[in-house]
């Protein structure tokens, strides 16, 4: 199965990209999903009413699905009240009905999150293709399921759970209360969700598909987008350069317009020489319909993602180079494709290192050989951060 998420900056018709993508990859021959979350846009390029509920036919092989986070966060508030209502019976708390729940800011992101884990378990599709948010939101939305485990293993370690058996005992020697085991139940099927979300975006099928306009900014907007998901370790499968006017007309206006795009066009060859930068035509109008968007990929940009890796579990990208004999360091290696060295943040937190990159940032946990290290530098070379550290000799293994 193959995940294609597709971004960009706003406004520059990745949901329109997104459903080409989805019907060329029907047309294939594929099973194929379209996810998305907004309402009327898709519904206009598909030019077919969308249900919540379930996927709804578009064309032979091509389903499309509107995940409603309304719905799915009310589903999620009701069974979270049950679950608690013992403890909220005791605080006299007034139960809260169904019909008075609106959803809360970050719905969607766990609605679309909760969606694409169901869709990649289920086993019905070939191909999913998302319409995510604008790309820095995407960022952090990929970024999501990892940073949530990471506070909860903080604020709930695992190994805690084993001494519930303990907890009145220890309640009373302590003399306060311990965790109700409600709270680490809670936490376990959150760990368990999460883990599945991200075993999805982790997988080496799933890849990200960089739509934009070819304005003047183009190719700096997307070298920053591309290192904040360079950073978090998503794969960028290509980019689609949209709206491309006919070059050669004889009208001046058009003709400096054009000129102009492909000014643009050529500096985003030079950005991204590694990946595939696929054209696509303006139709003078806003496509609507299966017939339009059949036409708006053509050959190599009507690519679905088939074109990734190979089966079997992607690579940590973050390498630890061994320079013990030669310099008396180790490296680690951080692909950032794009980034620029006065974006870069770099500050180590006991066992882990956080990376930053312009308004992104990551955590990561230390290896376990690092951790008996010091940083004694870093620096960005021909697209990876270089981190090196330098063994602490009260914590390194002494040798016979």
């Amino acid at each position: 199965m193959r995940t294609v998420l597709v971004t960009g900056p706003g406004g520059a018709g990745r949901t329109t990209l997104a459903a080409a993508t989805a019907l060329a990859g029907a047309r294939r021959g594929a099973q194929v999903l379209l996810l998305t979350t907004q309402s009327s846009a898709p519904e206009a390029v598909l030019g077919t009413p969308l249900g919540a509920d379930a996927p709804t036919p578009i064309a032979p092989g091509l389903h499309a699905l509107r995940i409603d986070p309304g719905d799915r966060f009310r589903q999620e508030f009701l069974a979270f009240q049950e679950r608690a209502g013992a403890a909220l019976d005791l605080l006299g708390a007034s139960p809260l009905d169904e019909d008075e729940l609106t959803e809360l800011p970050g719905s969607e992101d766990f609605a679309l999150l909760h969606a694409l884990r169901a869709e990649h378990a289920s086993g019905d599709w070939d191909l999913v293709v998302v319409d995510m948010p604008p790309a820095a939101e995407t960022i952090r939305l990929l970024a999501l399921p990892a940073q949530v485990r990471r506070y909860l293993r903080r604020l709930l370690p695992p190994e805690r759970q084993a001494a519930r058996a303990l907890r009145p005992v220890l309640a009373q020697l302590a003399g306060v209360p311990m965790p109700a085991q409600k709270l680490y139940d809670a936490a376990g099927r959150w760990e368990s969700e999460l883990a599945a979300v991200q075993r999805a975006i982790d997988d080496p099928g799933t890849s990200v598909r960089l739509v934009t306009d070819a304005g003047p900014v183009a190719a700096a907007t997307l070298r920053t987008l591309r290192a904040g998901l360079a950073l978090h370790g998503r794969r960028t499968d290509g980019v689609v350069v949209n709206r491309l006017l006919p070059t050669g007309s004889a009208d001046p206006f058009l003709a400096a317009l054009s000129g102009s795009q492909q000014t643009a066009l050529k500096a985003l060859r030079e950005e991204f020489p590694d990946i595939p930068v696929h054209e696509v035509a303006h139709l003078g109008r806003d496509p609507q319909g299966i017939d339009e968007l059949d036409g708006l990929l053509d050959g190599p940009a009507a690519g679905t993602g088939d074109e990734g890796p190979d089966d079997g579990p992607r690579p940590d990208p973050w390498t630890v180079e061994d320079r013990l004999a030669a310099d008396g360091i180790l490296v680690w290696r951080v692909p950032l494709p794009g980034a620029e060295r006065k974006g870069l943040g770099l500050v180590r937190r006991g066992d882990e290192i956080v990376v930053s990159v312009g308004r992104f940032r990551r955590i990561r946990t230390l290896p376990s050989a690092l951790r008996r290290c010091t940083v004694s530098g870093a620096g960005l070379r021909d697209g990876s951060l270089e981190i090196r550290f330098t063994p602490d000799p009260d914590l390194w293994p002494k040798s016979d």
